[in-house]
């Protein structure tokens, strides 16, 4: 399996990233070593397990932004965003979240 090192930003969550990378909160912790799963922190790489065949772009969100924003960056659309990240809420998302942009 592939990995790819990845630098904590705020905000994040290791179910987050796991979620994201399409891996496991489980294999993160085994591979860096780390006890505590509630413990992680700005700034830290980690490596993490992923599945290179399908390469994704993504973008960390940023205090302000929202989806209209990003998608208007991206061109794409609110509605894409929120099928490639599972989001239910357009008008809800965090700084240090990572989205899919394509």
């Amino acid at each position: 399996m592939d990995t790819v090192v990845y630098t904590v930003r705020k905000g994040n969550t290791l179910f987050g990233i796991a979620q994201f990378f399409g891996t496991t909160i489980g294999d993160i912790l085994r591979l860096n070593n780390i006890q505590d799963p509630n413990q992680i922190f700005v700034g830290q790489s980690l490596v993490i397990p992923v599945d290179t065949s399908m390469p994704a772009s993504t973008y960390v969100t940023r205090p302000g932004d929202t989806l209209w924003g990003i998608a208007q960056r991206f061109g794409t659309t609110v509605d894409q965003l929120m099928a490639l990240n599972n989001i239910g809420n357009p008008n809800i998302i965090y700084p240090g979240q990572i989205i899919r942009v394509s």
